[in-house]
């Protein structure tokens, strides 16, 4: 019998819905006697996720942060107990188990977070391991380039399927006669998880979601203060982009220094959101008009970037309680760029508007 099979006998549906609408659905999971949780199926976890992750944004954090840490302390300190402590110490009760389940202490919850919580299929569970982090943007656009099969700029169901059939394989034996079934059922809980416009199949910063890079070197704040930025931070960004050290960023290359440009500035994009980027930084920065940029152009776009005359324009963003803020789909920035001279348009004697908005 599976744990997906055993889960089922023990806790009949009924009584699993009505753990969901009580509002503790991890109680469904509990087992009161070992205080451990049962294994989940992969669909299961996506459930508990999903109903946790209420406005979809890839973490449990804010007010979700706070009722799934109470169902936690509901689950794993009985009723008489939890009765006898004060608000103090139910305090520090959550804040030492929050200090072991945020293992990078950004005080919100991960799905990998979740995932090494909430026990779960052994293959499942791989998909989540931080060793599968992509060292650059540029790998992560060769994977997504190979997959990506029919080049309409998402991975669809199928090509999903494919992915994670060749991601898992090693864990999955492709004789086991459950090998299908369990490939088909993680597809579909990735989808759950990750798509998050519910179109069935993942854009491209979905599928950066699901495999993350080890690090966005532009979002350090050395990149997000003006007039901090020195031409060796520049030469190291440089670095890190011209993967066969040629010279010059190009190709897929140039596609995954974009990728992380635009994540600076936006939670949800796609390819189109790319190669619209890609034409407007080439059409402003790549001075001799080859397709690629080079390191005195990189130097000068960043530099540009940090500079007393960029800005991101306040407007352009809605900002939240907790001190959060979002993108409302419009940057602007405003650069010095010796490519303009006069002519017609003053306005561009000495500076270029460039505003990057959602196209729908």
């Amino acid at each position: 019998m599976s744990p997906g099979e055993a889960l089922q006998t023990e806790i009949p549906e009924a009584r699993r819905m009505e753990n969901y609408r009580s509002g503790n659905c991890l109680l469904s999971y509990f087992d009161p006697n070992t205080k451990k949780f049962r294994n989940f199926t992969a669909s299961q976890f996506g459930d508990v996720w999903n109903h946790f992750d209420q406005d979809g944004n890839g973490f449990i954090d804010g007010e979700e942060l706070e009722m799934f840490m109470g169902k936690l302390v509901e689950c794993i300190i009985p009723k008489h107990a939890r009765n006898q402590l004060s608000e103090d110490d139910t305090r520090e009760l959550v804040n030492e188990l929050l200090k072991v389940i945020d293992t990078n202490n950004d005080n919100r919850i991960d799905i990998r977070e979740l995932a090494q919580l909430l026990p779960t299929d052994e293959e499942f569970l791989i998909l989540f391991q931080r060793e599968n982090k992509l060292n650059s943007s540029v790998d992560f656009m060769k994977v997504w380039r190979e997959f990506d099969k029919d080049h309409s700029g998402f991975i669809e169901a199928d090509e999903l399927k494919d992915f994670l059939t060749e991601l898992l394989s090693f864990g999955i034996h492709k004789d086991d006669e459950k090998f299908d079934e369990k490939i088909i059922e993680y597809t579909d809980t990735i989808l759950k998880l990750f798509d998050h416009n519910r179109d069935g199949k993942l854009q491209l910063s979905e599928m950066s979601r699901l495999i993350p890079v080890e690090e966005n070197f532009l979002c350090r704040p050395i990149f997000k203060h003006a007039g901090k930025i020195t031409a060796a931070d520049v030469d190291r960004v440089f670095a890190l982009y011209d993967t066969d050290k040629n010279g010059t960023i190009e190709d897929l290359e140039l596609y995954g220094f974009l990728k992380d440009l635009l994540e600076l500035v936006e939670e949800d994009f796609d390819e189109s959101d790319l190669d619209y980027t890609r034409s407007m930084i080439l059409q402003n920065w790549d001075f001799n008009n080859d397709g690629k940029i080079s390191l005195e152009e990189m130097r000068m776009l960043l530099l540009a970037y940090s500079s007393k005359d960029s800005k991101i324009d306040n407007d352009n963003y809605n900002y939240h309680n907790d001190g959060s803020k979002t993108s409302n789909k419009k940057i602007s920035m405003v650069k010095s760029n010796p490519r303009h001279s006069t002519g017609e348009n003053v306005e561009r004697q000495n500076i270029i508007k460039t505003t990057w908005s959602k196209r729908k």
